[in-house]
């Protein structure tokens, strides 16, 4: 499976805001973003004017960079979305929302989606139904996610919780029982339970045309 290799800090400084793809990283004075605000490159010069264009081209990599996905897969997904019951971009980022790595990362499982992602293939998760290792698994409402590994793995787990409830909060579609290592999908998730503001109309514009 094709993966990105190279350095997530770039992305932050591509699309000029803080994406939080390195956890606690990003709250400290190691943050790349907060030392060299520039875009990576040579010709670091930002024109002070964009066309809509490429407005719609950086909103699309700012929710693709910050789901951690690559074209092919987030391509998938607005298929989808456009295809379901209605408003396509409201749909797009609810079905992002719903994947399983962004729930363990939102639960405070983990300190980045990266992060969350790894555990989800090494196999900690389990549903009803069985073991979940598959991070692009979507959630439903009433669905119940534990964690299942040997003390040491749970004992790092709730050590992160403390560590992230620092900084970040569950959201309220999720029921997160630290004590148990266990998630509850109270709901589906909605656009205002983002962290970082996307603007889906510019996505669904641009695959549009």
């Amino acid at each position: 499976m094709a993966r990105y290799l190279g350095t997530n800090c770039r992305f932050c400084r591509r699309e000029g805001m803080k994406l939080f793809l390195k956890g606690t990283r990003c709250s400290s004075e190691k943050c790349a973003f907060a030392k060299r605000p520039t875009p990576p490159g040579m010709h670091t010069r930002q024109s002070s004017k964009q066309s809509y264009y490429a407005q719609q081209l950086r909103e699309k990599q700012k929710a693709k960079r910050t789901y951690g996905l690559l074209e092919a897969q987030f391509k998938r997904f607005f298929h989808v979305a456009s295809k379901a019951k209605g408003v396509t971009g409201r749909t797009l980022l609810q079905l992002l929302e719903r994947r399983i790595d962004n729930v363990v990362y939102r639960a405070l499982f983990a300190f980045s989606r990266d992060q969350a992602r790894q555990m989800v293939r090494h196999g900690f998760l389990f549903s009803v139904k069985g073991r979940v290792d598959i991070p692009s698994y979507l959630v439903k409402e009433g669905e119940v996610f534990a964690i299942k590994a040997n003390d040491n793995v749970k004992k790092n787990i709730k050590s992160s919780i403390e560590a992230i409830s620092k900084e970040r909060s569950v959201p309220s579609w999720l029921d997160v029982d630290t004590e148990n290592l266990k998630i509850k999908v109270v709901r589906l998730p909605e656009k205002e339970d983002l962290t970082i503001s996307i603007n889906e109309q510019l996505i669904v514009e641009l695959y549009s045309k």
